[in-house]
């Protein structure tokens, strides 16, 4: 009986001990920046912040512009230190004719210095400096900017569809646990080249079109960690709880708090707010 309570009592201290170091835990300070053509963003940043929040230890700043033109006049163009003091910044803006090229390498440069970023849907699209229905052929330059950052190039997408996701690889962190899934209503990004460091995780079919849908890529000479899906179009797509535990996976993986099963680091799992 005595054995019996001195390991109960143990027990307790080891969980009094683990407890306030998860709650001294600091939580990830997120950018989300919104805004630009052709999707509610007005309704999607409410739904991502709410979604990312619930599910890891983090706090998402939301920089958001109701422009809903190609040229979406967000408040971090001609600043390159926009993103100083945040852990990491999740592009979801459509901002597909913003072409000037130093507008452009000031976007990247907290990624190309190192900051994490996860990258949604039309983000794809965006910051288009060259011509970008041709193949980037030569890296570094300025009609290879953006994709070099995303590690995929894509210049199109078909109608709107169900799109059939499957995991190719299921070994990966952000993967792992994660099943396959059809989505309502969405666009299918067409692939036009995937570059080196880039790693497909998961492929859309849309009838017979298929592309990579969900990838990492080693962003740069410091190797950022940066993760990227095409999906993410429509409201009831963006708020799919399977939708929103992989955006919130992949953004635990770029700022390594993932361990190697895929599970969540100590300090930033679950936290039903």
């Amino acid at each position: 009986m005595k054995t019996r309570l001195s390991f109960a009592f143990a027990s307790c201290l080891l969980i009094a001990a683990t407890l306030p170091a998860m709650a001294e835990t600091k939580p990830l300070k997120v950018m989300l920046i919104t805004g630009g053509c052709c999707h509610n963003y007005a309704t999607q940043k409410e739904i991502l912040k709410k979604g990312i929040e619930e599910r890891t230890n983090a706090i998402v700043d939301q920089i958001h512009v109701p422009d809903s033109s190609t040229k979406p006049a967000l408040p971090i163009f001609g600043n390159p230190d926009y993103a100083n003091g945040y852990d990491i910044v999740i592009h979801d803006e459509c901002a597909a004719d913003i072409k000037d090229e130093e507008v452009v390498r000031g976007v990247i440069k907290p990624h190309l210095d190192g900051l994490p970023g996860v990258n949604l849907h039309c983000a794809m699209h965006s910051y288009r400096t060259g011509d970008h229905k041709k193949k980037v052929e030569t890296l570094g330059t300025g009609a290879s900017l953006w994709f070099e950052y995303l590690g995929l190039q894509s210049s199109g997408h078909g109608p709107q569809k169900p799109i059939d996701i499957v995991y190719t690889d299921r070994t990966h962190p952000i993967t792992m646990g994660l099943p396959d899934w059809t989505t309502i209503n969405e666009e299918l990004y067409n692939n036009v080249r995937l570059f080196d460091n880039a790693k497909a995780l998961a492929t859309g079919k849309q009838g017979n079109q298929e592309a990579v849908v969900i990838w990492t890529n080693l962003y740069g000479e410091k190797k950022t960690r940066v993760f990227n899906t095409t999906i993410g179009h429509n409201n009831e797509t963006v708020a799919d709880a399977r939708y929103l535990d992989l955006v919130t996976k992949g953004m635990l993986w770029a700022v390594n708090k993932l361990d190697e099963k895929g599970r969540p680091l100590p300090g930033y799992g679950r936290t039903k707010k």
